[in-house]
């Protein structure tokens, strides 16, 4: 036997209860089958289109019932009516027509589909129970304060009641994203559509009690730590441990090349050597 869910619960005011209430066992057993609700979802979803879209073929064209010219001798390509496909103002080829995408589902695939839905949402925490809803008269104001109340503020509620309540309908008629509809009326579609949903406790029979709860605030969304600087200790003593850098050594200015000093003999300049006297050559004198 499984153990039964508990969910918050409100007075019809909107004031939190004490103690939280147990869920019966059926329909909330913890069963959550997702391809049942993607089935459930897609059936209602094709159920939901009419199918109306229709364009004209050639043979709903009003005119072209002659051929516009003769089949040889203009120099023409042959042409049977100026409604066909191919002419401006034709008729349209494999154009939409009215057609039916009505889908059907078996009746226990359905209620497997429900009930995976409403477990869903009270494993989120995002089904409550409320005290039977009483409205004299239509009022906006008394919904808007009631949800208000419960901290639902901007959510998309879906209000289920055990029967038929006008007043209670036309109180959230004005509200947006809010639907009020019979317990046994939702769908699938309608449970996952919503992002809390809101039961009568007359709709779901007796409720035993749970256990004790305290309603927090919904916690703020936490702000972004920036890092703090670190102290100064704590910097002196991480610069013992690292290194100390090294201080990087100035390159000294480059000296220019020293001149060699010019010595006695490198001093004087360097004479060309004489070359030997060429001998004349004369013809020699007979004695």
């Amino acid at each position: 036997m499984t153990a039964l869910l508990e969910v918050h619960a409100y007075e019809a005011d909107g004031s939190p209860r004490p103690r939280a209430v147990k869920l019966p066992a059926d329909p909330f057993d913890g069963t959550v089958h997702e391809p049942a609700m993607h089935q459930a979802v897609k059936v209602y979803l094709a159920n939901q289109r009419q199918g109306n879209a229709m364009t004209k073929t050639r043979s709903f064209v009003s005119g072209g019932n002659q051929k516009p010219w003769r089949q040889k001798g203009t120099g023409r390509a042959r042409q049977g009516s100026i409604r066909s496909p191919l002419w401006p103002g034709g008729g349209t080829t494999f154009g939409p027509q009215p057609r039916e995408y009505r889908l059907a589902i078996p009746k226990k695939l359905r209620w497997l589909a429900r009930k995976s839905a409403l477990n869903a949402r009270v494993r989120e925490q995002a089904l409550t129970v409320i005290a039977p809803l009483a409205f004299e008269a239509p009022k906006t104001k008394r919904m808007a304060a009631l949800l208000s109340a419960m901290g639902l503020d901007g959510h998309k509620v879906l209000v289920l009641t055990s029967e038929l309540k006008p007043n209670v309908v036309l109180s959230a008629r004005n509200l947006p994203n809010v639907d009020v509809m019979r317990y046994s009326d939702a769908s699938t579609y309608d449970i996952l559509h919503a992002e809390s949903i809101v039961i009568e406790e007359a709709a779901l029979g007796a409720l035993e009690q749970g256990a004790e709860v305290t309603h927090a605030p919904r916690p703020k969304p936490k702000k972004q730590k920036t890092a703090k600087p670190k102290a100064p200790a704590a910097e002196a003593k991480r610069a013992k441990k690292l290194p100390a850098p090294k201080a990087a050594a100035k390159k000294a200015p480059a000296k220019k090349a020293a001149k060699p000093v010019a010595t006695a003999k490198a001093a004087k300049p360097k004479t060309a050597a004489k070359k030997p006297a060429a001998k004349k050559r004369g013809k020699k004198k007979k004695d």
